[in-house]
């Protein structure tokens, strides 16, 4: 059984605002909790948020602005496929992205970033070794937002929240089937995060943006590694070409 299958949908309380639900649903499909091509239909989220059908909607505006969901021409909803084609284009944007603001952590760095950098660092360590996906995804977002907000720079910085926000659904794509990625030259996640605070720690700028490129362009090879596999079959993907 995957991630997806093992994740209880949790109900949100009577009376929840438009907005709650909006971040339940989002944070759901961001995790993969729900998947790809499921249908979202507005009667059963009405009566597990307790509300009417117009917040729901509200929240599926919402959704659908950020590419989340898609309304169909027969007014039924699902949730957004993962469009393949623009892969390319979106790990270009991660690596480029990532690079400055590792590089503008390095050279901004306070003390206090320094220490909420390591503690999501740590907590990515302690995750990633009990083997807990959801809550190793969690502190990797923590880790390099940290980063991002260490460098001093709010236009990378959404940049970077939006980019890593877009990536979550395929790093919970890929981290299912292979929590502690072997090969490419690194022993674990941990270890590539240790290099990179050391850097930022240190001060050297030069490193810092080398080794957040390696850690992208990693991923990237992990993503194109697993996306077309067998293993993901049940998961629904869509060509921009």
């Amino acid at each position: 059984m995957d991630e997806a299958e093992e994740t209880e949908i949790v109900r949100g309380p009577r009376g929840s605002s438009a907005s709650t639900t909006y971040e339940t649903l989002r944070h759901e499909i961001l995790t993969m909790v729900l998947r790809p091509g499921e249908v979202l239909d507005e009667v059963s989220l009405s009566k597990r948020f307790g509300m009417s059908r117009s917040p729901i909607r509200e929240a599926i505006v919402r959704l659908s602005g950020e590419g989340l969901v898609t309304v169909l021409p027969n007014r039924s909803t699902i949730v957004s496929n993962l469009d393949i084609g623009m892969l390319p284009a979106f790990l270009d944007a991660l690596e480029l992205t990532q690079r400055a603001v590792t590089r503008l952590a390095a050279t901004h760095r306070t003390a206090t970033d320094l220490e909420k950098i390591r503690t999501y660092q740590g907590k990515f360590a302690e995750y990633q070794a009990a083997s807990n996906l959801s809550e190793m995804l969690a502190a990797n977002y923590e880790y390099h937002m940290a980063i991002a907000e260490a460098g001093r720079n709010k236009y990378f910085a959404m940049l970077y929240g939006r980019l890593l926000d877009e990536g979550k659904r395929l790093m919970h794509m890929n981290y299912s089937f292979e929590i502690m990625p072997q090969g490419d030259g690194r022993a674990s996640l941990a270890d590539e995060h240790a290099e990179i605070t050391a850097a930022i720690e240190a001060r050297d700028a030069d490193r810092a943006e080398r080794l957040g490129y390696e850690h992208a362009v990693l991923f990237r090879k992990r993503v194109l590694r697993h996306v077309m596999s067998s293993e993901l079959a049940d998961v629904t993907v869509k060509s921009s070409g």
